[in-house]
C-alpha cells in the first residue's frame, strides 16, 4: 500500500506523458508515417489486466519492472485505468497510479492521471491501440508523437512469434524498434 504522497507523486509521474516537455526525447517514430489504429476495437474485450511486455523508454516508467495495466468500465463510456509499477525488480515495491480514459474515436483513446486538472485539454495523453490479436491476448499501443509505445499481453510472457508480429506493427507505424526495451515480469 502506498501513502497519499507517494500516490500523488506517482500520479504526476504517470501524467508526465500528457504534458509537453522540452526535456523529453524527440520520439521513437517517424511522424510522417500515418498511424493505423484498430478501428474494430471491442472495448469490452480489451478491459481487464495487461502485462507490459516491452516499451520505449520514458521518464514516467524509469526503474519500473513487472508493470501491469488494468482497465475497467466506468459510467458514461469512460474507462478506469490502474497502472502498477514494481520498483527495481518484478517483485519490488508496488506503486500504482489511477486514471481515466475516454474514447475519442474507434481505437483512439485519451488518458488522464491528474483528475483535478482533467478540465485542461493538454492533461489528456494519447493512447492509440494500433493492433490487438483476434483473441485479445496481445496488443500494441502507441502515440502519434512517437514518444511512447508499448507491447502488452494478457500473460507475463509471449511467444517469439507474437513478439515479432507486435514489433512489425510498431515498424509499420513508423517506430524505430531498436530503442524498444523488454520489461522483466518474472
Amino acid at each position: 500500500m502506498t501513502g497519499p504522497m507517494t500516490r500523488a507523486a506517482l500520479a504526476f509521474s504517470f501524467a508526465a506523458f500528457a504534458l509537453p516537455s522540452a526535456s523529453m526525447a524527440e520520439g521513437y517514430r517517424d511522424t510522417d508515417v500515418p498511424m493505423a489504429v484498430e478501428t474494430g476495437l471491442d472495448l469490452s474485450r480489451y478491459l481487464g489486466k495487461w502485462y507490459e511486455i516491452a516499451r520505449f523508454p520514458n521518464d514516467f516508467e524509469k526503474g519500473c519492472e513487472g508493470v501491469t495495466a488494468e482497465y475497467s468500465a466506468l459510467p458514461e463510456g469512460r474507462i478506469k485505468v490502474v497502472n502498477t509499477c514494481r520498483k527495481g525488480a518484478p517483485d519490488g515495491p508496488a506503486e500504482s497510479a489511477e486514471g481515466k480514459a475516454r474514447v475519442v474515436a474507434p481505437g483512439i483513446l485519451e488518458v488522464n492521471f491528474v483528475p483535478w486538472l482533467s478540465f485542461l485539454p493538454f492533461t489528456w495523453g494519447d493512447y492509440w491501440v494500433l493492433d490487438v490479436d483476434d483473441d485479445y491476448r496481445v496488443a500494441v499501443v502507441g502515440t502519434p508523437n512517437g514518444k511512447q509505445g508499448w507491447i502488452l499481453a494478457r500473460s507475463p510472457e509471449i511467444s517469439a512469434e507474437q513478439l515479432s508480429e507486435a514489433k512489425s506493427v510498431l515498424r509499420g507505424n513508423g517506430y524505430d524498434i531498436r530503442a524498444l526495451k523488454m520489461v522483466p515480469q518474472n
